[in-house]
């Protein structure tokens, strides 16, 4: 198995250097320096609170490309949401960041899984369904981020009906078809139809 290209980031030189021991120790991780992290699979960053951990990978700004794995002292749900946007596939407690652990989750993040514990997983769902709740479905959107006018089109694209169809069965106008295809790809960054179709399948909705 190849090896899995770690950067180590703490503000705390002990902590910093601790994990460095650590995981040099292993052979199926390469730590490699943190100056420049476009070379590595998974960030390793130590912080006492998830909010600093935010902070930190957040002043990282368009360096950190690649998955993180937080090793939290205090596990406080703020800013859990936050972390996920930046990049974070895992949060572990400190104190269950034995070496074995700790090479298991940088595995899982390097492959594009992710490990929380069981309490902020719970937590991270709430966030999710207090999100869709208050901020999407009052827009008409749902989880997939699309709304029920291009579900109701995207479906029939993947059924393989063109814009004459769609339109007559949906009793639409075709150029309301095709804006509201348009409004798809424009948003979503999607190039074409069959993208369109694609996104929706990986999203679940077809």
């Amino acid at each position: 198995m190849e090896r899995v290209r770690v950067a180590v980031l703490s503000s705390d030189a002990i902590t910093h250097a601790g994990l460095e021991s650590c995981l040099n120790s292993r052979a199926e991780v390469l730590v490699v320096p943190n100056r420049n992290l476009v070379e590595v699979d998974v960030v390793v960053l130590a912080a006492e609170r998830l909010t600093d951990g935010v902070t930190a990978l957040r002043a990282l700004g368009t360096d950190l490309e690649r998955s993180a794995v937080l090793v939290i002292d205090q596990l406080d749900p703020a800013g859990l949401l936050a972390a996920v946007e930046c990049g974070v596939a895992a949060v572990i407690p400190r104190t269950a960041a034995t070496e074995d652990h700790l090479i298991r989750v940088i595995q899982v993040a390097a492959t594009g899984g992710g490990v929380l514990p069981p309490d902020l997983m719970g937590e991270l769902l709430r966030e999710i369904a207090r999100l869709q709740r208050e901020v999407l479905a009052p827009r008409g959107i749902s989880a997939s981020g699309l709304t029920p006018r291009e579900l109701d089109v995207v479906r029939l694209l993947a059924e393989g009906l063109d814009t004459a169809d769609i339109a007559e069965k949906l009793a639409y106008s075709e150029r309301t078809v095709k804006n509201v295809i348009y409004g798809m790809t424009n948003r979503l960054k999607l190039r074409n139809r069959p993208h369109v179709v694609a996104y929706a399948m990986r999203a679940g909705v077809i």
